[in-house]
């Protein structure tokens, strides 16, 4: 206040504030807009007399008006539910080759199993199902476990390694190195020989070591030739699709100390008409089976 003063140029007063030379005048403020300030704060207390606004410890009052927007969305997801009900009940009843044979049934359960996935599936699997490290992709044609609709029901079910669930599917990989099973040369060796079954660059000579060694401890899994086992969830390693990574260093550390993603299953959690939705869905995506 102190520093306050009278411009000479338009003969109004100062705020007392300076910046680099520059003094701030203190004008009123316009009449419209100190009007329209007035008139938002009138607005802003009927709003608040007339709708639920001002929340208290155990609720709001319900406004004058008793309009409720949530008592609003119940209402359009009850009648929603009304109108799918029907769709719902024969895709909870009909085996899922039926649902996949009836256009109309097939196309509501792909977009149930769409949304469905996108709040359930998609913080792992990514929105477009197209995967990442250590969670698989959905799109292509190659299967841990199997991608049959009924096989991609099951998993949907009972999970991976879902220990909750005495039917989950469950494998797991020795780990060679931390577990001593192979010295580190062994793991390199079989390493590369792993690299020769996807056709990928490797050491001719440490594949040859690797050959009797992958025989002796992984063809019981992933078959002499690499091609897998589905019933064991034992991927294969002769195609271009790798879980957690196919250079030599990825696949060496995945042979001394494997990684186990775990899957949940939602059995327990969704019901069984949205399980068979998603079934449907994760098959369309192009790689079902």
């Amino acid at each position: 206040m102190t520093n306050r003063e009278t411009d000479e140029a338009t003969g109004v007063e100062t705020t007392g504030h300076e910046w680099d030379g520059i003094k701030e005048l203190d004008n009123p403020m316009p009449r419209w807009w100190l009007w329209t300030f007035y008139a938002c704060i009138v607005w802003a207390l009927g709003y608040a007399i007339a709708y639920p606004s001002l929340p208290f410890v155990s609720g709001a009052p319900k406004g004058v008006l008793g309009y409720s927007s949530r008592a609003n969305l119940h209402a359009d997801i009850a009648d929603a539910n009304a109108e799918q009900a029907d769709l719902l009940q024969k895709i909870e009843t009909l085996p899922l080759a039926a649902i996949r044979n009836d256009a109309n049934t097939f196309q509501f359960a792909v977009s149930g199993g769409r949304a469905a996935f996108a709040v359930n599936c998609s913080q792992c699997h990514g929105s477009g199902a197209q995967g990442s490290p250590g969670y698989p992709n959905l799109n292509d044609d190659v299967w841990l476990w199997g991608g049959s609709l009924d096989e991609i029901h099951t998993t949907l079910k009972h999970g991976i390694r879902f220990q909750q669930d005495d039917d989950t599917r469950f494998s797991l990989m020795p780990a060679f190195g931390t577990d001593g099973l192979l010295s580190r040369p062994q793991i390199i060796d079989t390493s590369h020989f792993v690299r020769k079954l996807g056709g990928l660059e490797h050491d001719t000579e440490a594949a040859e070591r690797g050959a009797p060694l992958y025989e002796e401890n992984c063809a019981v899994c992933h078959k002499s030739n690499g091609v897998g086992d589905r019933k064991q969830g034992a991927p294969s390693l002769t195609d271009a699709i790798s879980h957690y990574g196919d250079g030599l260093n990825a696949i060496a550390a995945q042979i001394s100390r494997p990684r186990h993603g775990v899957m949940p299953g939602w059995k327990d959690r969704l019901d069984p008409a949205t399980l068979k939705q998603l079934a449907i869905y994760v098959h369309s995506l192009g790689g079902g089976e």
